[in-house]
């Protein structure tokens, strides 16, 4: 173990271990510290979006999820009746060149994090190290560690807690929570089937008020049911595996035709910590918020957090930005994932009914406005809040689209075929060929990559997305940040100084 580091991470799951390797993609040591001796080895989280299949192509592990996960292009709710109250979905690719739900199990995920963290030389990984205490001195942050070898300090610039719901990182730092009180118990059960069976749709809602249910993928060859817990009911009826096959039974689930992998009763809890930096500790993933699961964003949420701070880090550490870039981190990712909190507490009031006349109620509603067959398309992600953007864009902070392109010979998506960082792009031609060689200077200091893209140009626009994307914002050029956010845009090719002129000032301001 290293007696310093440039960032310490307390916690290991899918957040620490994304954060873990964005940052020493950068080339920062990073000492990992999981007070758990092994990885968790049952199902826990078992959805990520395009957004976040994006992020981890960035982490360099797109390739090892081939096969792992499924795509689910069907959301759909049902009434006991059988009859369809919402039917939402997005066949094929999405905006960000990947399925808009992607079905997975988290411990084959996890494993593939850990290759990848393991595999870059400044990442250090200990397990069975627990963090218990935190000071801050004039270089950054001393963590003291306890472990089977005693207890010991390191020193690091800078500490991010990812250590969950019961966060030490987020007590030491004593920041006030905002908790709105939305509380379920639901029964998580997790199987592998014995025999082949096909699921249509692949993810379906059951708004039954004599059990709301929820029956989705757990990856490929996995299922999971989810069961809310009935008032008059006690969490211990609920939390055993006697109770777990009761409940299949109507599906058809036996001991004879299927395994069980897992069967937890969770409370689902709606809050959000209001600050996530205090000085030189800062907060990511469970640590920071929690949210119902209805909408499937909570370790999405995480990995977006993770996306947001690895490159803000990478800048102040390098000293190409001023401190103050950080506190950008919570502003911008807080209204987010609020967004997503109540998103998920409004789908939460619809399926946790459980009385049968509030139901019938909101079924009445709801098939009068359904659509029958045709699938809607589902909300657009939420714009991350002010920070490090254009002002008075209307653009900035929206996320940014990825598809297919074409450089010579090799075609597949934009990040993996010209790269990704700060980008910038126009249908028109390179917008930086005409720059002036002090922002030159700048932008390539930063990273920054400029390209034509359209049918005709040498990198070829293959699906015509980017000439739509364009057309439809009625702009010439684009900056993207690192995190595929929308930095801002421009309507003259001329104007694309201006917008890395304007990063460049921001990025030094005080």
């Amino acid at each position: 173990m290293r007696q310093s580091y440039d960032v310490a991470i307390v916690g290991y799951g899918p957040v620490g271990q994304t954060l873990a390797i964005l940052l020493a993609q950068h080339g920062w040591s990073v000492g990992v510290f999981e007070k758990q001796p092994a990885p968790y080895p049952l199902p826990r989280a078992v959805h990520f979006d395009h957004e976040i299949g994006r992020v981890l192509q960035a982490a360099g592990v797109a390739r090892d999820l081939v096969g792992m996960t499924e795509p689910a292009y069907v959301y759909e709710w049902r009434n006991a009746a059988g009859e369809t109250l919402l039917r939402f979905g997005r066949k094929g690719a999405s905006m960000s060149g990947w399925p808009e739900s992607n079905m997975f199990p988290q411990p084959e995920l996890e494993r593939l994090l850990d290759a990848r963290a393991r595999s870059l030389a400044s990442v250090e990984v200990h397990r069975g190290c627990e963090a218990v205490g935190i000071r801050p001195t004039d270089a950054g942050i001393e963590l003291t560690l306890t472990g089977r070898d005693g207890s010991r300090q390191i020193q690091a610039r800078y500490v991010v807690g990812c250590d969950g719901a019961n966060s030490f990182v987020r007590a030491s730092m004593g920041v006030p929570v905002t908790d709105l009180g939305f509380d379920f118990d639901w029964l998580i059960v997790d199987l592998i089937p014995k025999e082949q069976r096909t699921w249509d749709p692949l993810n379906w809602q059951l708004c039954d008020p004599a059990r709301p249910t929820t029956l989705v993928s757990g990856g490929p060859g996995r299922r999971r049911w989810e069961f809310m817990r009935l008032p008059g009911e006690t969490i211990d009826e609920l939390n055993n595996e006697q109770t777990a096959w009761r409940l299949l039974e109507p599906w058809g689930v036996r001991p004879d035709n299927a395994s069980l992998e897992r069967h937890a009763v969770y409370t689902f809890q709606a809050r959000w910590v209001d600050t996530w930096r205090k000085g030189r500790l800062l907060l990511a993933g469970d640590a920071a918020h929690l949210m119902p699961p209805f909408a499937g964003q909570g370790m999405c949420s995480g990995l977006r957090d993770a996306a947001n701070l690895a490159w803000k880090i990478d800048l102040v550490l390098s000293g190409k930005a001023s401190e103050a870039l950080l506190d950008t981190y919570t502003s911008e990712r807080l209204p987010n994932v609020t967004a997503f909190i109540h998103f998920s507490i409004e789908l939460g009031k619809v399926i946790c009914v459980a009385d049968p006349r509030e139901a019938a109620a909101r079924d009445a509603g709801m098939i009068a406005a359904a659509t029958g067959a045709r699938l809607s398309a589902p909300p657009p992600p939420p714009a991350i809040g002010p920070g490090l953007l254009l002002a008075d864009d209307p653009l900035a902070g929206q996320l940014f689209i990825q598809d297919q392109v074409r450089r010579g010979q090799t075609t597949g998506l934009f990040d993996d075929v010209v790269g990704r960082g700060w980008t910038l792009l126009s249908p028109t031609c390179d917008p930086a060929t005409q720059f002036a060689p002090e922002l030159s200077a700048f932008f390539a200091s930063i990273g920054g990559i400029s390209a034509h893209v359209a049918a005709d140009a040498v990198i070829t626009d293959v699906n015509n997305s980017y000439a739509k994307w364009f057309a439809t914002a009625g702009k010439a050029v684009v900056l993207q940040r690192p995190d595929f956010y929308v930095f801002g845009t421009a309507s003259t090719v001329d104007a694309a100084a201006h917008l890395v002129g304007a990063l460049r000032t921001r990025l030094a301001a005080p």
